[in-house]
């Protein structure tokens, strides 16, 4: 046999026993110290469709636990009142917002925190055309929330308000799923 075939077949014969030492038809680690317990009462524990809603209209503690466990669909009704008397102590001078919705319109949407997708338009957060139509992965979510609270009736307003100046991620995306980057 040659040198390449010896090399061929001890690199087969690595990889065979690799691949048999790694799997195996046990689905149970207790062997190695660890078992799951899944007894007790389970509880959602974060609402987050829209990242920084409700760490931003909804006080820390019950409030937010509540928020948190709630239905998605009784969330409008229940917390529309509290996020508007949040947004209007965050910005007294409210009128519009760059999408024109007035406080209730506004806080009644972002009440409801839940992603809305369009299927039938590009998935954006907001691009300046497309509104709440998804969320694509590179969306700038922080700086179009900023923007409808205090950006005003054509965006403009309060320019030092409307954008938290992070404008990249400090790693790409990756090409292919499940495409963000590697931590650091």
């Amino acid at each position: 046999m040659s040198t390449t075939n010896n090399f061929k077949l001890i690199a087969l014969a690595l990889a065979c026993a690799v691949v048999s030492v790694n799997c195996d038809n046990k689905d149970s680690y207790n062997d190695m110290g660890i078992s799951a317990d899944f007894s007790g009462t389970f509880v959602q524990q974060d609402q987050m469709a829209r990242p920084a809603i409700n760490t931003v209209f909804i006080a820390a503690g019950q409030p937010k636990d509540d928020f948190n466990a709630a239905i998605p669909s009784m969330m409008g009704a229940k917390y529309q009142s509290i996020f508007q008397s949040r947004l209007l102590a965050l910005n007294a001078g409210y009128t519009t917002n760059a999408l024109g919705q007035t406080a209730p319109q506004l806080t009644g949407l972002l009440a409801t925190d839940v992603l809305n997708v369009d299927k039938t338009k590009k998935t954006t957060f907001f691009d300046g055309t497309n509104i709440l139509t998804g969320r694509a992965l590179a969306d700038d979510v922080i700086d179009v929330e900023l923007l409808l609270i205090f950006g005003g009736p054509m965006g403009t307003s309060n320019a030092a308000l409307t954008s938290d100046h992070v404008n990249a991620n400090d790693k790409a995306f990756g090409v292919s799923f499940p495409y963000l980057a590697t931590t650091w």
